[in-house]
């Protein structure tokens, strides 16, 4: 063969990072060696793999062909080396997953999965559906666990576990009581909502398509947890999986408001870049997913321990 593992391994570096001097720095190169080896790559062939914009290089259309087979590669050769080292482990692995998934039930899945291989490695990033999909999209990841719908060419998608948002309140709120409303008793209350980007606010959005004016966000926020304290505070109502949920209304500190109207129901689904190999690591992973799921027909229904 005309090219090395070396050259591969800085190819896909290069192409995760745009720039050289960040490639070297995470193979542990200097400078120099990371340019010459992508240098060499594309003399040898007499191909030319990224487009330069001063130190920014971006993958032409040649190297966006390359990209998956040289990630696949890579990952097939360190199989290889782990089974030349006498290993039998599974390997590492790199997860991301959105909001809801990564605090509630990530950690448990996790867990488990090390307890039974305790040989392999996982790195778990916790980030929005478009973040998890950019990842995806640069090979930053394995494999993407997310609540929103992922439309991607370079994506492949496979439902998981169904889910369901709920509208809910604080205890004290004059609505409380009621347990039941019309979105039109709602529409003009200040709402607490999750970003633009996130699962969760595109299948709100999506709820509202049909009303008209839609609504004006009082406070947008990153993350699930500010969610749900801003609205016990009183500060207005929110929209959440009911799996985030779950223990603030069994424990009285949120209550949930019925919203017949509104169809709030969307799905998980696990995501990976087309083509991506899947590893020992990656199959057992989702079969620890599916088996942590089985029998429930809706994300709030799978057995957690409960928190306090």
């Amino acid at each position: 063969m005309r090219f090395t593992l070396r050259q591969m391994q800085v190819f896909v570096e290069i192409a995760r990072s745009e720039n050289v001097s960040r490639a070297a720095e995470a193979l542990a190169l200097s400078q120099s060696a990371a340019s010459a080896a992508l240098a060499e790559l594309e003399n040898q062939f007499d191909q030319q793999l990224f487009d330069r914009n001063g130190k920014r290089l971006r993958l032409n259309e040649q190297g966006s062909l390359l990209l998956p087979h040289a990630v696949e590669l890579l990952d097939r050769a360190e199989e290889i080396e782990a089974l030349l080292r006498g290993e039998r482990g599974l390997g590492s692995l790199r997860v991301g997953a959105t909001l809801t998934i990564g605090n509630y039930l990530l950690p448990l899945i996790v867990s488990n999965f090390l307890q039974a291989h305790p040989e392999s490695r996982v790195r778990l990033q916790v980030h929005n559906t478009a973040t998890i999909a950019g990842m995806l999209r640069h090979h930053e990841i394995d494999l993407g666990l997310v609540e929103g719908q992922v439309v991607d060419a370079e994506l492949e998608a496979e439902p998981w576990v169904e889910d369901e948002l709920v509208v809910f309140c604080a205890p004290g709120h004059r609505l409380a009581p009621r347990g039941r409303v019309d979105f039109a008793e709602i529409a003009d209350q200040p709402w607490i909502l999750r970003e633009r980007g996130s699962g969760t606010r595109a299948t709100f959005d999506a709820a509202l398509r049909q009303w008209p004016g839609g609504i004006v966000p009082r406070l947008e926020l990153e993350h699930t947890e500010a969610v749900k304290r801003a609205v016990e505070s009183g500060l207005g109502l929110g929209c959440l999986s009911r799996l985030a949920l779950r223990d603030a209304f069994r424990r009285g500190s949120l209550v949930a408001l019925e919203t017949p109207g509104l169809d709030l129901r969307r799905r998980f689904s696990f995501v990976w870049h087309r083509g991506k190999y899947h590893s020992a690591a990656i199959r057992q992973f989702l079969a620890d997913c599916r088996a942590f799921t089985a029998g429930a027909q809706r994300s709030d229904q799978i057995p957690l321990p409960p928190v306090a």
